[in-house]
């Protein structure tokens, strides 16, 4: 399984639905918070996303919450 990051900001319904939807398929991923980590929203800006959440697994960047997209890079239906 490819490791996977979330990339959060507090108060963000598409984080919180994030959060619940990788729960709900039973993933374990890494929890940031971006309000905490200057370096870390850096590295999502680099990667051209904007906003919040950004979901890092393997090497694909995915911005926004995008469940194809990570069902896809995840191989998961």
């Amino acid at each position: 399984m490819k490791p996977i990051a979330l990339f959060t900001l507090p108060n963000c319904k598409w984080c919180e639905e994030a959060k619940n939807y990788l729960k709900s398929k039973k993933l374990k991923y890494n929890l940031i918070d971006l309000s905490k980590n200057k370096e870390a929203l850096k590295d999502c800006q680099k990667h051209g996303c904007k906003g919040a959440p950004v979901i890092l697994i393997g090497n694909s960047w995915i911005c926004g919450f995008d469940k194809n997209k990570i069902n896809k890079e995840l191989g998961i239906k």
